[in-house]
């Protein structure tokens, strides 16, 4: 192996990110059905595929992935093999997200010269962790450092512009509609740098079920709907369907209009550089007269 010229095949859409970031965009030979950005990769292979119905409701799948009895995606051991990756990156954070590790190990098991990056983040910490630990991996350290430097920066400028607030609107994220799930992992943590309450995740433990009474009865200033793998015209789609909007109705803060859409797809949801969009973005939702983001117009709209 050439750390010169490594062979790389990013399962995961985040990784994919923290290659591009890393500048090694031409190294990569494979990829996974959902890694879509920078979009010169989507003219790679693409390795896995989802063995359910993901175009359906909320609801929908919710139902396919309880009744699920093998892996959710199905892995292309044969192509995987043939593309002799010196390095594969993966995640142990999700099952329900993304490929298994373990279905990764069992098809490389006879390739020696393979290595197994795997992520698994649930802070945004650990998130610059694994952009450093790929950078060194692949002898991108420097360039690792003055990414996740670079990145460190741009949050630290938030909740400095924040130290005059005299509010911290109370906020509830939503990660799946039906049923709902709040948003754990990173995301209460990024709710506090941009200066509110997450009335429901608990920073660095994994999203959970609750119901929309729990929503309901909470009465948070503000919701922000970012389902995982739903982009933003599909969140407000969904939104609106009667199943979802007799629920949304019941709650202060959807009717008085301080309600998001965001695509989960792209930010929130994927453990990588652009979780740091992600945040800036919500500190505008939170605190509109102090932040604008320019990304907020592609990936934000308003509950109407």
């Amino acid at each position: 192996m050439s750390l010169n010229s490594p062979r790389i095949i990013s399962l995961l859409p985040a990784a994919t990110e923290i290659i591009a970031a890393l500048g090694l965009v031409e190294h990569l030979v494979g990829r996974s059905h959902e890694c879509d950005e920078p979009t010169s990769v989507q003219d790679l292979p693409a390795l896995t595929a989802p063995r359910i119905n993901a175009s359906g409701s909320s609801l929908d799948i919710h139902q396919q992935v309880e009744h699920m009895q093998d892996s959710l995606f199905v892995l292309d051991v044969e192509q995987l093999v043939d593309l002799k990756p010196d390095f594969i990156l993966t995640q142990a954070t999700c099952d329900v997200c993304a490929v298994s590790e373990s279905d990764v190990r069992k098809a490389v098991a006879d390739n020696q010269h393979t290595h197994i990056l795997t992520l698994s983040p649930t802070t945004l910490n650990d998130v610059f962790a694994d952009i450093l630990s790929v950078g060194q991996a692949v002898d991108k350290e420097d360039r690792a450092r003055d990414v996740v430097s670079h990145l460190k920066k741009r949050c630290d400028t938030i909740p400095s512009r924040l130290k005059d607030i005299t509010t911290t609107p109370r906020v509830a994220v939503i990660e799946w509609l039906d049923p709902p799930m709040a948003a754990g992992n990173w995301v209460p943590e990024m709710v506090a740098l941009a200066g509110g309450q997450d009335i429901f995740g608990n920073g660095g433990s994994h999203s959970h079920w609750i119901t929309w009474e729990d929503i309901v009865n909470a009465n948070p200033d503000i919701v922000v709907l970012t389902p995982c793998g739903f982009e933003l015209n599909r969140v407000i789609e969904e939104a609106n369907t009667p199943s979802i909007h007799q629920h949304l109705h019941q709650i202060p803060a959807v009717r008085e209009g301080r309600a998001w859409a965001v695509d989960g797809h792209h930010l929130f949801n994927r453990p990588g550089p652009r979780l740091v969009d992600s945040l800036e973005i919500l500190a505008e939702i939170l605190h509109p007269q102090i932040f604008q983001c320019a990304l907020s117009n592609q990936f934000v709209r308003p509950l109407t």
